[in-house]
């Protein structure tokens, strides 16, 4: 979440840890991403009975879609620092986003691995809203005694869901996770079945972790909120105990659950607490006015499932308001299916929300293995990268340059005298706008002019919007974001008078790119597109 909320994101960024110590965030994800590879090659090589070699593989780490690009750069550099790839191997990974590796594998479903909410008919007597609340058990259940259920379209009725859509077909795929909800509307090309982006992808901080801060709160309210910021400090490995415990308790909330979920509170929670206050703990529930918490004779927090019904609200509530928000854009109205996947998908609290909320707009559909959707359409995306033809980006890109002053079209201001020839300054050169449709290796081609024959190295400001109509880069809203350098050392022999560099840019793939050319001698220039050190 700190790559996502980092607003001036480098490779020297701190996050803190539960006692309050700082450590850079790239040693951190560095060294994940390097247990990861480890573990990965370990289990290859003692499956395959032979050494896999890091050089053997292609790996796929997934970001969410509405990470800007500095967050992506950022991942990039620290599976490099773990020794996944390196610069100069960089198509060893690949970025893969979240929603759509989610998207890729919901095309390969057969139908009866769906669970299936929507609300048409009742089957059997069962309406649809028992099978979400009473769960998969008895969902599946329900569909071995009933091979030809409507609510689960069987294997042999209909192959892939394909066949259900047709060409031009739009859904969403909503992707909620720990830290982030993404929303993404796909479009269906066939013959091959390739997917399109008809809307930049949206969404915001509303994963599951918004639960574990409202349990937080709750505990600030019972205990004080003096305590648990030193709790935190003093015991770190107790308190994420105590979150593990939540965790597990957090993941059996059911809408129409009656009996309470106790968590065990750590021994030295209760010790602690009892130093800190002078009174126990069971004292302290008593006294605060928090009546849907007690304290159970078993050392543990019994909370009635209204209490954890409750520490769901906020964040579901932002999901579904943020939906309501998509569905309200022209390009979204005939959306046919609603797939929900990511790890919160598995929540039947949020189950039970989507459909409420959006049963009559379309289909809502869930894969069983909600949790490995995404793990599982990355791979897919790993081995076919060409499947997503048309993306949408979601800002802006430009340069800033000088172009010639004309009169009535130019302020005044932007005036700039250079040996007899009026320029016009800080001018917005738009590469791309946002929204745009962008198709796969599809380029932004320009041509760029070193100002003085001699010189080795040209530096281009990148600069990026949200507003697509911007004509200087000190409009409102206009940030510079990165830096394109050129470097001209090594394309030698004898300059012309004349250079002239042509640039090209591509933005339809997950990363943005860049490619130069000197077009007097055709070699390459030396490119890099840098979002994090500008």
């Amino acid at each position: 979440m700190k790559l996502h909320t980092t607003g001036d994101l480098t490779l020297d960024t701190d996050l803190t840890a539960a006692n309050g110590k700082k450590i850079k965030a790239l040693e951190i994800f560095a060294y994940a991403l390097q247990y990861f590879k480890e573990q990965a090659l370990k289990e290859l090589s003692d499956q395959a009975g032979s050494e896999f070699e890091n050089s053997d593989v292609r790996w796929v780490i997934t970001v969410p879609a509405i990470w800007k690009q500095p967050a992506k750069q950022f991942m990039r550099q620290a599976a490099y620092q773990a020794g996944l790839a390196s610069p100069e191997n960089a198509e060893q990974l690949i970025i893969a986003l979240e929603p759509e590796a989610a998207s890729i594998y919901c095309r390969k479903l057969r139908l009866h691995q769906m669970m299936e909410l929507s609300s048409k008919a009742a089957v059997n007597g069962y309406s649809s809203r028992d099978t979400v609340g009473a769960g998969f058990a008895q969902a599946k259940e329900h569909v071995r005694r009933n091979r030809q259920s409507r609510t689960f379209l069987v294997e042999n009725v209909i192959g892939e869901i394909w066949s259900e859509l047709e060409e031009g077909d739009k859904y969403v795929v909503v992707d909620s996770g720990g830290g982030t909800v993404d929303l993404t509307v796909h479009q269906i090309r066939l013959p091959e079945g390739h997917l399109k982006e008809l809307y930049k992808a949206t969404g915001g901080p509303y994963g599951s972790l918004g639960v574990d801060y409202e349990f937080e709160k709750l505990l600030c309210k019972i205990f004080g909120e003096d305590f648990i910021e030193q709790f935190k400090i003093k015991r770190p490995a107790a308190w994420v105990d105590l979150m593990i415990a939540f965790e597990s308790r957090k993941r059996a909330a059911a809408p129409d659950r009656t009996n309470p979920l106790n968590i065990t509170l750590p021994f030295s929670f209760i010790d602690y607490y009892k130093k800190f206050r002078g009174h126990s703990v069971e004292h302290a529930l008593r006294k605060s006015n928090v009546d849907f918490v007690k304290w159970s004779s078993q050392g543990m927090l019994r909370m009635s499932p209204d209490a954890m019904n409750a520490l769901f609200k906020p964040t579901i509530d932002s999901i579904i308001e943020h939906l309501r928000d998509l569905f309200q854009k022209p390009e979204v109205s005939t959306v046919k299916f609603l797939f929900l996947v990511g790890g919160f998908a598995e929540a039947p609290l949020l189950q039970q929300a989507v459909q409420a909320a959006f049963g009559d707009k379309c289909r809502i559909i869930i894969p069983q293995d909600v949790g490995l959707t995404i793990l599982k359409g990355a791979v897919l995306f790993g081995l076919d990268p060409a499947v997503i033809k048309v993306r949408r980006s979601p800002l802006t890109y430009g340069v800033g340059v000088l172009n010639r002053y004309v009169e009535g079209k130019h302020p005044p201001e932007k005036l700039l005298v250079k040996d007899g020839t009026r320029w016009c300054t800080d001018v917005f050169d738009k590469f791309i706008a946002a929204d745009q449709s962008v198709a796969l290796g599809e380029l932004v081609k320009r041509s760029y002019t070193p100002a003085k024959p001699s010189q080795l190295v040209i530096v281009i400001n990148v600069y990026s919007s949200e507003r697509d109509n911007v004509s200087f880069i000190t409009d409102p809203g206009v940030r510079k974001c990165g830096t394109l350098r050129l470097d001209l050392t090594g394309t030698g022999g004898t300059a012309p008078a004349r250079r002239e560099i042509q640039t090209l840019m591509q933005f339809g793939d997950t990363e943005i790119k860049a490619m130069a050319v000197d077009v007097a001698t055709s070699k390459s220039v030396k490119v890099g597109i840098d979002f994090l050190n500008y």
